[in-house]
């Protein structure tokens, strides 16, 4: 996906320079045509970008520790729940191994029944707070990620960038330092103001 983006990118500025260039050709007129090929041409409109890992300036970010440090407290208390009801159900389910020789058929059953339903409710209890987790992650993350992407806005604009690229997991494998800024300090640092 991040390498599908990263042609499309190159492809805009293939085809940003080949309109220039067309256009800069229709609208010459006989007496441009008839200069030399270096007299009459403009320099073709550089398209600037910077790069940066974007996780290492999410982590930078004051506002990341703080909400790791919430969701790992939010993490440990559906753990320790999660552990008291499989305590719960090995005792019940001991108890039960110790008497079904001497429960009568209905009995059996109904403890059966009871260590079923406790079982289901311990798995849709694992399985919601997982999603609830997520859900938590997604609520604390999206401002962080937000002021983040205004804080690269501000940078790009500044710095008159076209755009920004992400590098993290080896989306590009190479950015020549002439033609791309690396942002990572600079975002760095404005972060620490």
């Amino acid at each position: 996906m991040k390498r599908t983006v990263i042609f499309l990118f190159a492809l805009l500025a293939l085809a940003a320079k080949a309109q220039t260039g067309a256009t800069d050709r229709a609208q010459a007129g006989p007496a441009d045509k008839a200069q030399s090929p270096d007299q009459g041409q403009q320099a073709a409109p550089t398209l600037r970008f910077g790069y940066l890992s974007y996780g290492n300036a999410l982590k930078a970010m004051p506002e990341y520790a703080e909400a790791r440090k919430n969701l790992a407290l939010l993490e440990e208390k559906y753990d320790a729940e999660a552990q008291r009801v499989e305590k719960e159900f090995n005792v019940k389910y001991e108890e039960f191994l110790e008497g079904q020789r001497d429960f009568p058929k209905s009995i059996l059953e109904k403890r059966q029944m009871e260590l079923q339903e406790l079982m289901d409710k311990n798995i849709a209890f694992k399985e919601e707070s997982r999603r609830l987790l997520r859900q938590a992650e997604e609520e604390a993350m999206a401002p962080i990620h937000a002021r983040l992407g205004q804080l690269l806005k501000l940078v790009a604009e500044d710095r008159r960038l076209a755009f920004i690229i992400n590098t993290d997991n080896h989306a590009c494998p190479y950015i020549s330092p002439g033609q791309g800024e690396n942002l990572d300090g600079i975002v760095k640092a404005t972060l620490a103001k």
